[in-house]
């Protein structure tokens, strides 16, 4: 197997985003999942899931922000919707962490990675959830269980 060279047609972010339509322009995305809940869309800084809509053609969302628990059942949903969505395709939450960690699980999961390829390509990257050792841990259960 080759090494492992991390998310190829995923984008995730790495702080909040103040510009959906900009974001999504400057990225060429196709699409975007979005992970957020109405719970973001009024806090003061956040974002909606209409203003994801109108900044792309084509958007789902699996919500599967805090307080949420980032599970095997919220993993298979969010793979489910990575699936049927075009390239490029955004990946988002709040500041990047859970996003970091789905494309980076998604990744691994395509290219049947192993967690320990995944976990390092994600260190070398600098990806938010590197960080959090139960993202971390749901990724590494991730690519075991989902593989």
């Amino acid at each position: 197997m080759t090494e492992f060279e991390g998310p190829k047609g995923l984008i995730y972010n790495t702080e909040p985003i103040a510009d959906p339509e900009g974001f999504a322009r400057e990225a060429g995305a196709a699409s975007w999942l979005y992970l957020c809940g109405e719970e973001f869309a009024a806090m003061e800084g956040g974002m909606s899931y209409e203003q994801v809509e109108g900044a792309v053609p084509e958007s789902a969302r699996v919500v599967s922000d805090p307080p949420r628990e980032m599970t095997m059942d919220l993993a298979r949903r969010q793979v489910a919707a990575l699936d049927a969505l075009p390239r490029p395709t955004l990946v988002t939450c709040r500041k990047g962490p859970r996003s970091s960690a789905l494309a980076y699980l998604y990744a691994g999961l395509q290219a049947g990675a192993g967690a320990g390829d995944v976990l390092a390509r994600a260190e070398a990257d600098g990806a938010p959830f590197v960080v959090n050792e139960g993202l971390r841990t749901w990724v590494a259960q991730g690519l075991d269980e989902l593989a």
